[in-house]
């Protein structure tokens, strides 16, 4: 099933709670539809029954303790669970009105649509330029101008540029950690997606480091649509236009809140969601 250049999907119903309109400057259009999502391992769930909406241009924070399938969900909806021996995933996640699920789905384009960063730095064991060449040759980029203007782009986008611009042939791995991050995180962006998933993307930097990835990501914010599992419950409220909180029951994971992150923090509708962000649980 071919993926092709995005339409503004039609907006669908949630199941927990009311929708609100986040911040004046993220518009609720919804981008990636998530439709009664389960996901399992070797037949035991870890994910069940979710559904909510990404809405275009803006950040959405997956918030809860360990272990509540906030990262099965992220890997979910780019189909990396499907490199999972005895993975599965059932429900819908439509964007543009195509289901990403489905057995046809062509995966190269899906995975050059929706970038994934992980927790850990994880760079290749090559040269600044090749980390950022490769995927783009894989994906029919081959003139040199045209490779060097989109890698010039994608480190400038995570302020990488003038750090390395010297030394493009120097290996990733002799970079700091908050750099090699910034460089997989351009390693995501020069392919142009639309979304980027980030699975605790500060978590294994020093503060400073840390600091300088959170204020990349909010700078991402409009150019692209971003979905970030935090830990961090100051830095959820800091940088997401959403929020959406998960919580464990009878050892699955569940949704329990879904809406504007200020909200939800606030103003939040569930028991469990006030005790959680007020520090009394999890």
């Amino acid at each position: 099933m071919a993926i092709t250049e995005p339409k503004t999907p039609h907006a669908a119903p949630y199941t927990v709670g009311e929708m609100q309109a986040g911040p004046a400057c993220c518009e609720p259009v919804p981008l990636l539809q998530i439709r009664n999502l389960s996901v399992a391992y070797d037949g035991r769930k870890a994910l069940d029954d979710i559904s909510l909406n990404i809405h275009r241009g803006c950040i959405t924070a997956l918030i809860g303790p360990s272990g509540c399938g906030k990262t099965s969900l992220l890997s979910s909806l780019n189909r990396m669970t499907d490199l999972i021996p005895n993975a599965r995933v059932e429900g819908q996640i439509l964007l543009d009105g195509i289901d990403l699920l489905a057995p046809s789905c062509d995966l190269t384009a899906l995975r050059r649509r929706i970038g994934l960063i992980f927790q850990k730095p994880n760079p290749f064991p090559l040269s600044i330029w090749r980390n950022l060449a490769l995927p783009l040759k894989e994906h029919g980029f081959a003139g040199k101008a045209q490779l060097r203007q989109k890698i010039e782009r994608a480190l400038n986008d995570v302020g990488l540029w003038d750090e390395v611009k010297d030394r493009l042939d120097a290996p990733a791995l002799a970079l700091s950690g908050g750099q090699q991050q910034r460089l997989c995180i351009a390693r995501a962006l020069v392919l142009e997606p639309e979304i980027l998933l980030m699975d605790e993307p500060c978590s294994a930097l020093d503060p400073i480091a840390g600091d300088v990835v959170e204020q990349l990501i909010r700078r991402l914010q409009g150019r692209y649509t971003l979905v970030v599992v935090t830990h961090n419950l100051a830095q959820a409220r800091r940088i997401a236009n959403y929020a959406a909180f998960f919580w464990m029951r009878e050892r699955v994971g569940n949704l329990i809140e879904f809406g504007a992150c200020e909200s939800l923090f606030t103003q939040p509708t569930h028991k469990l969601t006030a005790a959680y962000v007020n520090g009394r649980q999890g």
